[in-house]
């Protein structure tokens, strides 16, 4: 690859977890504001931990299909990004794009052919699209369930389309993701956790080391 992929390192809930991220070159950090993810923080954590990202990295806030007053509220906290992570639909994505005047990043679910379908539809409403495993019926959250998608369906996508990739990257998969998928960015959660919601610095630095091993080589 000729171009190094932007490296997001979501669901970061600790001071010295956002150092060792930035410590290890990340491009992105994420912090998710859902309650019921083991990766929540609240809003006063995440104002401290975006002071304390601000000018060194730039910093996205995870949603799930949030009312205006959440938005709102978010929004004055400064983010880089807003991170949609729920059902929303491309008019939704477009309203709180100009409510917030922030970038907007909306996660599409994959599971099959047919939700790549609605991709065109947002690429007009949002600043990135984020590319994320389907989870499946009954889950109680929309993500950070650590199971890759079939990346082979991307072969469908148009390759002028620019997007990120998640669900299920680990420092040991994360290179061949980059190398079979060449997506704008990659995208992990789960991959470099010892336990749901517990990062660990080691595993960061593996997997960003090994992602950019990968898109130079």
């Amino acid at each position: 690859m000729s171009t190094q992929p932007i490296i997001k390192i979501c669901g970061i809930k600790t001071p010295e977890i956002l150092e060792a991220a930035i410590y290890a070159g990340a491009d992105m950090v994420g912090f998710a504001h859902f309650p019921r993810s083991p990766r929540h923080v609240d809003i006063e954590t995440i104002a401290d931990l975006i002071s304390q990202a601000r000018g060194r990295v730039e910093t996205c806030v995870l949603l799930v299909n949030p009312d205006n007053s959440a938005v709102a509220e978010i929004a004055a906290l400064g983010p880089d990004w807003l991170q949609l992570h729920g059902p929303e639909t491309p008019h939704r994505v477009e309203a709180i794009r100009a409510e917030a005047g922030i970038s907007i990043m909306k996660a599409l679910p994959v599971g099959s052919t047919e939700d790549l379908a609605q991709l065109p539809a947002f690429l007009d409403v949002a600043d990135r699209i984020l590319l994320d495993a389907k989870p499946p019926k009954g889950a109680d959250r929309p993500g950070g369930l650590g199971v890759p998608f079939d990346w082979s369906l991307l072969k469908a996508l148009d390759p002028a389309i620019a997007f990120m990739l998640s669900g299920g990257l680990t420092p040991d998969t994360v290179a061949e993701a980059i190398q079979r998928v060449q997506p704008f960015g990659i995208d992990v959660s789960s991959g470099v956790e010892t336990a749901p919601g517990e990062k660990d610095a080691r595993l960061i630095a593996a997997f960003i080391r090994n992602a950019r091993m990968a898109a130079a080589a």
